[in-house]
C-alpha cells in the first residue's frame, strides 16, 4: 500500500490525547454557537466586534504563545483555551447572573455558574457517542476547564471532589490559559471600546499601565493621533503583558514542571508559580477597575445587557409556564433532569440572536 493510500479506522488514531480533545471541541455544536455569543459588544452592533468565538481564538493563541516558551504542553493549552468559554448564555455575564438567580429563587441552589456550565457541556450536554454523554475528554482538558487557576471546591460538586482534586490548584497549563484569557479580554476590550467610542485614549493615558503602553509606541515614531496608534496601542498591551507573565513565571514553572499534567498542590495562601510581577499584576487590576467604570457600565452597554437580561428572564418564565413551548426533544430530557435544569441549560445554549427570535415568537414583541 503506497503512503498516501493509507486509511485509518475508527479503533485506530494516529493523534496524542489533547489533540483528539481538541478535534472534539472544534467540531462540536457548543463551539459553533460562540460565533453570535455576546463577549461586551452584541454581535449585531458591527461585524468588527469580539465574539465569545474570536476571543476564544484570541486567547487559544496567547496562551499557546506563552506554552511554548515555557515548555509546557501547547495542545494542552490550546484545548482548554478553546473550551474554557463554552458555558456561557446569550448577552455575556449578565445573561448567567440572571439565570443564576432564576435558578435559585426556584430552589434549585446550584443556581448558574459558568465555569461548571463549560464543564457540564463537555461531560454531559453534548452528545457524540451512544453510550454515554459528553465528548470523552481527558481529565487534563476537563480539569483545566473547570478549575482555572485556583481550587474550585464549591458546595453542589459532591462526586467530583475526590476525581478532580478540587482543594487543589489545577496544572500550570490551565493556569497559562487563565492568565492568557485576562490579556486578551483586556487588551480586545479596549480595541473594541476605542472603535465603538465608548471610551478614549484621554481616559485610558491616566493610567500607569496604559502609560507605559504608550511609551512603547511613541519609540516607533507612532503619535497618538494616527488611526495606527490603536492598533500599535493593542498589540503593545499584549506585548508588555505577555513578557511580563513569561519573565515572572519562568522560575515557577521550572519548579512544578511535569512530563505530564498534575495537579498543583499549593496551600491557599501560597503565590501561584507562574503570574505577573507584583507590580504589573497592581497595574493591571487599576486598569480593569477604570475599564468597568468607564466601559463596561456605560448606558450604551448597559441598556443592551438589560434587554438581554430580560429576554432570559421572559424565556425561563414561558418556558416554567408551558413547557409545550419546549422543542420534544428538550420535553424527553425532564425524565433525566429537572426541569427547571433542562430550561437553563436550553437557554444557556442560545446565541443571542436565536434568544431574541425566540422571545419574539413567544411573546409577539421585539426588544
Amino acid at each position: 500500500m503506497k503512503a498516501n493510500e493509507r486509511f485509518f479506522s475508527f479503533e485506530e488514531d494516529f493523534r496524542d490525547p489533547y489533540a483528539r480533545d481538541r478535534d472534539r471541541v472544534l467540531h462540536c455544536s457548543s463551539f459553533r454557537r460562540l460565533e453570535y455569543k455576546t463577549q461586551v459588544f452584541l454581535n449585531h452592533e458591527g461585524d468588527y466586534f469580539r465574539t465569545r468565538l474570536t476571543h476564544s481564538l484570541e486567547v487559544s493563541q496567547i496562551a499557546r504563545t506563552l506554552s511554548r516558551m515555557l515548555e509546557l504542553n501547547e495542545t494542552l493549552v490550546e484545548v482548554i483555551a478553546l473550551s474554557h468559554d463554552l458555558g456561557h448564555t446569550p448577552f455575556g455575564h449578565v445573561g448567567g447572573d440572571e439565570l443564576d438567580k432564576l435558578l435559585k429563587n426556584d430552589g434549585r441552589p446550584l443556581g448558574f455558574e459558568h465555569n461548571f456550565q463549560s464543564f457540564r457541556v463537555l461531560s454531559k450536554l453534548e452528545k457524540r457517542y451512544k453510550d454515554f454523554d459528553g465528548l470523552n475528554l481527558t481529565f487534563a482538558t476537563l480539569e483545566g476547564v473547570l478549575k482555572h487557576s485556583y481550587p474550585y471546591k464549591k458546595p453542589f460538586l459532591e462526586g467530583l471532589d475526590k476525581r478532580f482534586n478540587l482543594d487543589k490548584h489545577p496544572s500550570l497549563e490551565a493556569m497559562v490559559v487563565d492568565h492568557a484569557d485576562e490579556i486578551a479580554y483586556t487588551s480586545h476590550d479596549i480595541d473594541d471600546g476605542i472603535k465603538y467610542g465608548l471610551i478614549s485614549f484621554d481616559d485610558l493615558l491616566e493610567d500607569e499601565l496604559c502609560l507605559r503602553v504608550d511609551e512603547m509606541v511613541q519609540k516607533e515614531g507612532i503619535k497618538r493621533s494616527e488611526k495606527l496608534y490603536r492598533h500599535r496601542f493593542v498589540a503593545g498591551l499584549i506585548k508588555l503583558l505577555v513578557e511580563d507573565f513569561m519573565e515572572n513565571s519562568e522560575d515557577g514553572v521550572k519548579k512544578y514542571r511535569q512530563n505530564t499534567p498534575i495537579c498543583v498542590t499549593l496551600d491557599a495562601e501560597e503565590k501561584l508559580p507562574v503570574g505577573f510581577s507584583k507590580e504589573t499584576a497592581r497595574q493591571l487590576k487599576i486598569l480593569k477597575k477604570l475599564l468597568f467604570n468607564k466601559l463596561y457600565t456605560h448606558e450604551k452597554i448597559a441598556r443592551k445587557m438589560y434587554a438581554g437580561k430580560q429576554c432570559i428572564k421572559g424565556l425561563y418564565k414561558a418556558f416554567r409556564e408551558d413547557e409545550n413551548l419546549l422543542p420534544p426533544h428538550q420535553k424527553e430530557l425532564f425524565e433525566v433532569r429537572r426541569k427547571e435544569r433542562v430550561i437553563a441549560d436550553y437557554i444557556a445554549a442560545m446565541t443571542d440572536r436565536y434568544a431574541m427570535k425566540t422571545y419574539h415568537e413567544v411573546y409577539g414583541l421585539s426588544l
